[in-house]
């Protein structure tokens, strides 16, 4: 955003220039993770060929020289472009790889691990792919160059002010559509609604609010339709009735934004908690790899879901650059990865939030997600030293 909020031919350029030098430094620590790993972890083959990835990217990002023009600039967008692309396997395979070591390390360990290597990856997709909205801004027609642009616009990738009942709406129908591909067209769908503060607002990237509050959305209308199913299968004693709605309500603070998303689809069973945040997959494990084994790419965006119409901004003057994270991938709607509370996880602390849920078995959930007002927060590498932690 420093780059971009006033963005200028020089602006641009320093603006490659740190993208070029941070990204083969920020590779490099996660390389050195991966080689610290216990033997039987590393030689995995999956998490080896994660290792081969980030390899081949350090040495193609440290042969880049010094970005001088905009062609020189030109050039380095392709090359992120196609690194971008190129690691869209990583999540399916570091997911795979790390339920097939659970029985060899500890499931602390293996966590631990993947919160780090997925925390910085966000931070490297997130400079790279700022910095190619920026370049396309940059060459757009409409932009004007030296430009301050207005609390209603991009900055790159990041929306200065995003509404977040506009995209809660957004997500909630297009879970709704969703659902009823799956489900069939006689299912009954619950109800979202939405009230607190409607016009809260703060800058975020909308790919990652998109994410967190469509799978959270998600279980929820997954959890009610499949109550509502179970108690139909009782018996015909039991009346067919619309399922109790879910609602979503949110508190906006001068530092933060709360979001609280609750449901009345039964919670969460207790067996299955004490792997809530776990991408080692507890008692659902043997599910969960065979249906990555059905994803060979992932960006962890609700836009792979196949509803892009769902979450069209026509009224938003969005980047015309194409984000990586929103065409090249996609996957069934009705496939549960078992990943999706613990990379919602991720995206949330790493912009500084929390994310907990209250679960109370034979009732249901609530879930809230903590959102702090960018601007007040730095990203979390504060120092050189705290790079090791992202």
């Amino acid at each position: 955003m420093v780059y971009g909020r006033t963005l200028t031919e020089a602006r641009l350029l320093k603006s490659a220039n740190y993208v070029r030098t941070e990204l083969p430094t920020r590779i490099a620590h996660r390389i050195r993770d991966m080689q610290q790993l216990p033997y039987g972890v590393a030689s995995n083959p999956d998490i080896n060929d994660v290792y081969n990835l980030y390899n081949d990217a350090f040495h193609t990002f440290r042969k880049v020289k010094e970005i001088q023009t905009l062609e020189d600039n030109d050039q380095f967008c392709s090359i992120i472009r196609t690194m971008l692309k190129t690691h869209l396997p990583v999540i399916p395979k570091l997911a795979t790889g790390i339920i097939k070591s659970r029985d060899q390390v500890d499931r602390r360990v293996l966590d631990g691990f993947m919160y780090t290597i997925l925390r910085a990856r966000i931070s490297r997709r997130v400079i790279a792919e700022q910095h190619l909205a920026l370049t396309e801004t940059f060459h757009s027609d409409w932009f004007s160059h030296g430009a301050t642009l207005s609390e209603t616009e991009f900055i790159g990738e990041v929306f200065i002010k995003c509404v977040a009942k506009d995209v809660i709406d957004r997500c909630a129908s297009a879970v709704q559509k969703l659902a009823r591909s799956t489900y069939g067209p006689d299912v009954y769908i619950p109800d979202i609604n939405v009230n607190g503060h409607l016009d809260a607002s703060f800058p975020y990237i909308l790919s990652h609010f998109e994410y967190i509050i469509g799978e959270l959305l998600r279980n929820s209308v997954q959890a009610v339709i499949e109550r509502q199913q179970r108690q139909a299968a009782e018996g015909p004693s039991v009346p067919s009735v619309p399922p109790p709605p879910i609602e979503v309500t949110i508190c906006e603070a001068p530092t933060q934004v709360i979001i609280r998303i609750s449901d009345q689809g039964g919670g969460i069973p207790t067996d299955e908690l004490p792997y809530l945040w776990s991408f080692t997959g507890g008692p659902q494990s043997r599910r969960r790899l065979e249906n990555l084994r059905r994803v060979p790419t992932l960006a962890a965006t609700m836009q792979e879901l196949h509803v892009s119409d769902e979450l069209g901004r026509a009224d938003l003057k969005t980047p015309t650059y194409t984000n990586s994270l929103a065409t090249l991938t996609s996957r069934p709607p009705d496939l549960r990865l078992g990943i999706g509370l613990p990379l919602s996880k991720v995206y949330a602390e790493y912009w500084a939030g929390t994310l907990e849920l209250h679960s109370l078995w034979g009732y249901g959930v609530d879930a809230f997600l903590q959102i702090s007002k960018l601007g007040n927060k730095n990203e979390q590498l504060a120092t050189r030293a705290s790079v090791d932690s992202v």
